[in-house]
């Protein structure tokens, strides 16, 4: 069934691409739309969630599309496989819609609602959903972000809440095509990863170190370095190295 599904999703993203990469003979006089429309395929060598992994370890494919208003109101879409259960499936879709743009020189805000979608799931209430916003700073080749998302009370998160609190960095090397990145993120509530793997009901932190490669424009390789708090769970909680091939358009 997961093969069946991977092999959907694969020949899916692989049509969205080849009709991307179609050329439009508009008018060059056409004046610039003020919708775009923006999108990624991914072969990740694991799904991991804020440190965990919903893939059970195994490869994932990932596809996203967005449509951008110049306004800078958005709304997208994206999925990936998961390890098959009775209550998500074998099957992920987040659909999100918000806002993004300047607030100051050089500092970007970005704030919106995702909801966590579970299709084929048959046991229970398993979508969620998470409004969330966010600060991005640019100098240079550098870029820092601080982060917030949080999940009231839901049947789907056990009658509980979640507060996710993060940060990421990148530096893209100058005169050169790779870019290194670090990510610390802090989850407290019903998904925090000490409870979701017996440690304790305490909070706990995730993180990863990563570099990637443009191998073109529209092309590149990735490799991260992955933990995260609580105990260690083979292919769910365990420190991991996941790399990823991402082709975007």
């Amino acid at each position: 069934m997961l093969t069946s599904v991977r092999s959907k999703i694969a020949a899916t993203l692989f049509a969205g691409c080849m009709l991307a990469a179609t050329p439009a003979f508009a008018d060059e006089t056409d004046p610039p739309s003020e919708f775009t429309v923006t999108g990624s395929a991914t072969l990740a060598t694991d799904y991991r969630f804020r440190g965990l992994s919903l893939s059970a370890g195994d490869m994932a494919v990932q596809g996203t599309i967005n449509v951008n208003h110049a306004s800078g109101f958005y709304v997208g879409a994206w999925g990936s496989n998961l390890e098959d259960s009775a209550v998500y499936g074998n099957m992920e879709l987040d659909v999100y819609g918000g806002w993004t743009g300047a607030v100051a020189d050089g500092l970007t805000a970005d704030v919106g609602l995702l909801y966590y979608v579970y299709p084929n799931g048959k046991v229970g209430d398993a979508n969620v959903m998470e409004p969330y916003a966010s600060l991005t700073k640019t100098l240079g080749p550098a870029s820092a972000k601080v982060g917030v998302a949080y999940a009231w009370k839901q049947d789907s998160l056990g009658g509980d809440d979640n507060l996710y609190l993060y940060t990421d960095w990148t530096l893209g090397v100058p005169e050169t095509p790779i870019s290194v990145s670090a990510h610390l993120g802090y989850t407290d509530g019903a998904l925090s990863p000490k409870l979701l793997t017996g440690k304790s009901t305490d909070g706990g932190f995730d993180y990863s170190l990563g570099a990637s490669y443009a191998i073109t424009k529209n092309l590149s390789l990735g490799v991260s370095y992955i933990g995260v708090d609580g105990n260690s769970i083979s292919s769910f909680s365990n420190d991991a190295v996941v790399g990823t091939l991402k082709a975007s358009f």
